[in-house]
């Protein structure tokens, strides 16, 4: 078909308006920067801490207003199965449908305004007010296996406790985490927020984070990673919030539902690619129920090595002569795994599951990938010192599955998680299909639990004498 006069000239004028958009932007724009993002980390935080000083003067309902722009500029369905899908793409870890799930929690989940409750104590002396105030600038450090969900539940938060943050994201999810900073940014001018009140570097890197750490505007550290990043938050001489690496055992006693047991840790192994630090990493099952729940699993997708043979192979494909894991097999799936030591498998397959002793490197190093050893206890209190033991003082997470009270309290007082879930999969512990409120910065090591916008805060006391009292 022939084009007339018209449309050429309707398509001519569209595309000068495209042009013109192009050359109007800004010129930090075109160099990569702009909403949020900056060439340099000084100027990131430099930016911040005016933002952050703008924020002081804005009402709680102007923060809860943010607050609600950033969820739903993210939880429009475009954006959403943008950011999930380039977080596999650039990470190469875990699956789109799970990063879904995920990023929808944080957006839906993560508590804003509401979670700043104002304590009082009246009486004959006056009023006294103690509240929630903000810390100022944080630098928030967030990593590969979470990013964009980090991101997203760590600036409702922060900002709804009125600090600005500064994020160093992991390098190897710079292009996604980019693009999250940059649509939670449009969210925020959209409801007149303070400009940069999230920022980045456009070149996220171990010097850009460095510089972070040691900046004097940054007045708190949140660390969302490995124990090395903790580490070194921890050793800054700031205020440090350390969200660090786990290693969840899950209990299965005698007493339990093994059918839903089985069904709920091949589930809860296997989600997003076991990359959660929450997902079940060993299992330690009492002698006498060990075989149903092997055979219930391979019902709900488990694969079982018995070969101790390939089970040596799975340890050197995905160990290194460390016994640490290679980052190549972190987040894969269970298929893929297989595939490389030449065991074909159909998409069914959600994690390879094997017995070995406790000593195992298998059962003593976090995989951060379905595959999942399964270690027997002659009794349930033999099994619950086993995992106190492998979950090596982490103060993580913790599964069990019992109907036995006692054996539960035990478990939950010997262990001292943050997170324990009885008789559900391990995700239940960050409000999928459990009760309560979300975070992907999980700050066990240094005591905040699953943190919220009450923990990016100062307790500060207000005191007014001789006044208010109506008592």
């Amino acid at each position: 078909m022939e084009l007339n006069t018209l449309d050429i000239e309707k398509i001519v004028k569209q595309v000068m308006q495209s042009v013109e958009a192009v050359e109007c932007k800004p010129q930090c724009e075109d160099e990569g920067c702009g909403e949020g993002i900056f060439p340099t980390m000084e100027d990131a935080i430099d930016a911040a801490f005016i933002a952050q000083r703008q924020l002081l003067d804005c009402s709680m309902a102007d923060k809860d207003r943010f607050v609600k722009a950033i969820k739903c500029e993210l939880s429009k369905e475009e954006n959403l199965q943008t950011i999930s899908r380039m977080a596999v793409e650039e990470t190469e870890m875990g699956g789109y449908e799970y990063k879904l799930i995920k990023n929808k929690l944080a957006i839906d989940k993560t508590p804003g305004i509401e979670d700043l409750t104002t304590e009082a104590m009246a009486g004959d002396d006056g009023l006294t007010l103690v509240e929630y105030a903000p810390f100022g600038v944080i630098g928030a450090i967030t990593p590969t296996t979470n990013p964009t969900e980090t991101l997203i539940c760590n600036s409702i938060s922060m900002i709804a406790a009125g600090n600005s943050v500064v994020f160093s994201p992991h390098p190897r999810a710079k292009k996604v985490s980019e693009l999250t900073i940059r649509l939670i940014n449009r969210a925020l001018k959209s409801a007149g927020a303070p400009e940069n009140l999230v920022v980045s570097v456009k070149e996220p890197s171990i010097e850009n984070a460095n510089i972070m750490m040691t900046h004097p505007k940054i007045k708190l550290l949140v660390a969302t990673g490995g124990p090395g990043v903790v580490k070194a938050v921890l050793s800054s001489g700031k205020k440090a919030i350390g969200a660090g690496a786990g290693n969840p055992p899950v209990v299965v006693d005698e007493t339990a539902d093994i059918e839903k047991a089985a069904k709920d840790i091949v589930d809860g192994c296997s989600f997003d690619n076991n990359l959660p630090c929450i997902a079940e990493k060993e299992i330690i099952a009492v002698d006498q129920i060990a075989d149903y729940l092997i055979f219930n699993m391979k019902q709900n997708g488990a694969y079982e090595v018995k070969d101790p043979a390939v089970i040596d192979q799975l340890v050197k494909l995905v160990l290194n002569d460390k016994m640490k894991i290679k980052t190549e097999f972190v987040g894969k799936s269970a298929k893929y795994i297989l595939s490389k030591i030449g065991i074909e498998v159909d998409d069914s397959i959600k994690i390879v599951l094997m017995e070995t002793d406790i000593d195992h490197p298998f059962v003593q190093t976090e995989l951060m990938m379905p595959i999942l050893p399964l270690v027997r206890a002659k009794d349930v209190d033999t099994a619950i010192d086993m995992a106190v033991e492998v979950e090596h003082g982490n103060r993580h997470t913790a599964i069990m599955h019992s109907k036995n009270v006692d054996k539960l309290t035990r478990m939950a007082k010997l262990i001292q998680t943050t997170i324990f879930v009885k008789n559900g999969p391990s995700y239940a512990g960050i409000g999928v299909g459990g009760e309560g409120y979300t975070t992907f910065t999980i700050a066990g090591p240094t005591g905040e639990g699953l943190t919220s916008a009450k923990s990016f805060t100062r307790k500060r006391r207000c005191t007014l004498v001789g006044g208010f009292h109506i008592k």
